[in-house]
């Protein structure tokens, strides 16, 4: 049996969108307690940005925060390559940014559904595009996790672009996995269900009219008595990012304690 390496991101150039918070965080956190000593974060919030990156630093990890605006393709390309000019050649990609905004199939306007759509799904496909040209141009293995969502199964009624998006990027996942695996590029996805994170707080907040203490309620209804953390889904990312995946591509893992499919017993 081939040992597994005490620091398998030794030697990995990460870039992840929406890395200031959450679960994008999470991940700068996990590859870096892995090894990563080079890593770009992205978002839309400097100074939360600077914060974040400055909070990283203090491990040791060569840190840089680029913004981005993840709904214009050209931006989310040229954070690629603004990256691989600061650290070197980008081999780890995260695509963690995304729009939540509501809407149904009755009341989505054309503007929320182009919106939602150009963060969740346009800009990551731009930003995969120039990673993996980069990669096949400078001849190295790389790999890429997009992170999506339970809602590629349906999601709610109030969820309509959200779950399209998602579910057109889960396609772009293995789509591009089957088009770059002959360039040792690995693409793969995280069907993430209902996650506790500063965003889903102040999503609940705005859209659902929640109040102090509903996180204790909501997690009080679950099977497992707690929503999806993101230190979880950092060290899965963390896993398919590294080497000790191996040549896993073109996988999309359900990581939620709801089963896709399943009927009330």
């Amino acid at each position: 049996m081939t040992p597994l390496p005490e620091r398998p991101h030794a030697d990995t150039v990460a870039v992840i969108t929406g890395g200031s918070q959450g679960l994008g965080l999470a991940i700068a956190q996990a590859l870096i307690a892995q090894g990563c000593g080079r890593l770009v974060i992205s978002g839309r919030a400097v100074a939360k940005g600077e914060e974040a990156a400055k909070a990283l630093r203090d491990s040791g990890a060569d840190v840089r925060f680029l913004p981005a605006d993840m709904a214009n393709a050209e931006e989310a390309a040229a954070l690629i390559g603004r990256a691989a000019a600061r650290l070197g050649p980008v081999t780890a990609l995260c695509n963690a940014a995304a729009a939540t905004d509501r809407g149904s199939v009755l009341d989505t306007t054309p503007e929320a559904w182009d919106r939602v759509m150009a963060v969740n799904a346009k800009g990551p496909f731009f930003a995969l595009q120039r990673f993996a040209q980069l990669a096949v141009a400078g001849g190295h293995p790389a790999s890429a996790v997009n992170i999506l969502s339970m809602v590629v199964h349906c999601g709610q009624s109030f969820l309509s672009p959200y779950s399209a998006s998602k579910a057109a990027l889960a396609n772009v996942t293995k789509n591009a996995a089957q088009a770059l695996r002959g360039n040792r590029i690995r693409v793969n996805g995280i069907n993430c269900g209902w996650m506790d994170t500063p965003g889903e707080d102040e999503t609940q907040r705005k859209y659902h009219g929640a109040q102090d203490g509903w996180l204790q309620a909501a997690e009080a209804r679950q099977p497992m008595g707690m929503l999806v953390k993101p230190d979880h889904v950092a060290g899965l990312a963390a896993y398919l990012l590294g080497p000790q995946s191996g040549v896993m591509t073109g996988a999309l893992i359900d990581f939620d304690q709801n089963v896709a499919g399943a009927y009330p017993e």
